[in-house]
């Protein structure tokens, strides 16, 4: 339920006069994935399409088989890696929930690559700056393994949010679930901007950019998203 309510906080930003494109990288067993499908055609009367994607194959037989059975004809499971998912060159929205470590920077850079006015991201297992961080002044607090894990997952999920605010979406981090259900609990929510092209937005987005890599620099990490982004040619 909680889950839906960040759905229907920005139902509003979708298209209303055409079919909503929907994404969900890493659907897994895919009960958001149903229940996503359940509120937003079944009770919104939205007409939406909507892919679930993931590695297993065996999940994703049982799933198109659950689908087919309750009549969900807009609800199609693919086995793919997102990495290099092809599937498509549009999405209005890009969901994924707990994909591993880089797997959700790659999803968050396909949704921005395909211009997605909503992205919902639950990260998970953040390995990658934990293995790069090195920051002088933090070594009496990085010395302790578990510390050090859990300030470069916070680290990692707050510089994504950036980076997605240097690409013109308006970002939030918020709770998902109580932390006693699960500790990968950290929603990052993003709507894409309405602003226009103007001046005023390049000196806006010129200067999170410079902010996002004198972090970079004082905590010597280099995430994989920014690297992805910056080869989209993104971030004029």
């Amino acid at each position: 339920n909680r889950y839906l309510e960040f759905i229907e906080d920005v139902i509003n930003e979708l298209p209303t006069d055409r079919t909503i494109r929907i994404i969900d990288f890493g659907c897994g067993k895919s009960y958001l994935t149903f229940a996503m499908y359940y509120y937003l055609h079944e009770l919104q009367h939205r007409d939406i399409q909507l892919t679930g994607l993931d590695l297993k194959t065996d999940v994703i037989q049982h799933c198109n088989e659950l689908a087919e059975k309750l009549g969900y004809d807009r609800l199609k499971f693919e086995r793919g890696d997102i990495s290099t998912y092809e599937g498509t060159d549009v999405a209005d929205m890009v969901v994924t929930l707990h994909a591993c470590d880089l797997a959700t920077d790659y999803a968050l850079d396909k949704a921005v690559k395909w211009g997605a006015r909503v992205i919902l991201a639950v990260p998970c297992c953040q390995h990658e700056l934990n293995r790069q961080i090195k920051c002088d002044p933090l070594k009496p607090v990085l010395k302790y393994g578990i510390i050090k894990e859990r300030v470069a997952a916070l680290l990692t999920d707050a510089l994504r949010a950036n980076l997605l605010e240097q690409q013109g979406y308006e970002t939030q981090i918020l709770e998902f679930i109580d932390m006693e259900h699960t500790p990968k609990n950290i929603l990052i929510r993003a709507v894409k901007r309405n602003q226009k092209a103007d001046q005023k937005e390049s000196v806006r987005r010129q200067q999170i950019e410079a902010s996002i890599r004198k972090c970079e620099a004082e905590l010597r990490v280099s995430p994989t998203l920014g690297h992805l982004l910056d080869n989209q040619g993104k971030t004029e």
